[in-house]
């Protein structure tokens, strides 16, 4: 599906995402989506995330172009549970020259609309609490009820049981270096 219309001084067109974008897809979410930015992400952005989502959830990944270029992209997912079929934003990334120009409006509402027809009555989204910028976009878009999750990490290579298992392998391939060879 192709939705098109003329935005400022360019022309945007919103579609789904097709094989031949996920590379583009995923070097735009490289560059927006960096560890510094955002040290506390609990995904991280990796190929697979786009190669997943596209495999599984490809009806809820589009993209926007302007020119052919590539100018943001939106991927989501449903999920089902007994009471309620909940749509969730999984990624959102616009270009930094495109930003606040209207391609993240149309990339929601395109798939708002999109997830209304398959029977979503219940949207999802989160961002990092520090990213206000996005915060204010999803307010603005009619998302609400704010909560801020605690998300927990720990180094297992700090944990007792690692140093214990590499102990153990370190033992076990000095025995094996130790053992007489048979001729």
């Amino acid at each position: 599906m192709v939705s098109s219309s003329e935005h400022g001084n360019f022309n945007l067109v919103i579609r789904d995402m097709g094989i031949d974008d996920i590379a583009a897809v995923f070097h735009l979410g490289e560059e927006l989506f960096t560890s510094e930015l955002y040290p506390y992400l609990y995904r991280t952005w990796d190929e697979w995330e786009v190669i997943g989502m596209y495999n599984t959830d490809s009806e809820y990944c589009m993209v926007a172009e302007v020119d052919d270029r590539l100018a943001g992209f939106i991927l989501g997912t449903i999920i089902n549970k007994v009471s309620w079929t909940y749509g969730y934003i999984t990624w959102l990334g616009i270009s930094p020259q495109f930003q606040r120009r209207g391609v993240g409006d149309r990339l929601v509402d395109k798939l708002i609309e999109r997830m209304v027809e398959d029977g979503v009555r219940f949207m999802l989204v989160d961002t990092d609490p520090e990213n206000t910028p996005a915060i204010n976009f999803f307010t603005r878009k009619g998302f609400g009820n704010a909560r801020r999750h605690v998300f927990l990490s720990m180094n297992l290579g700090k944990h007792e049981f690692y140093g214990r298992l590499i102990s153990y392998e370190r033992d076990k391939a000095d025995r094996y270096r130790h053992r007489p060879r048979r001729p």
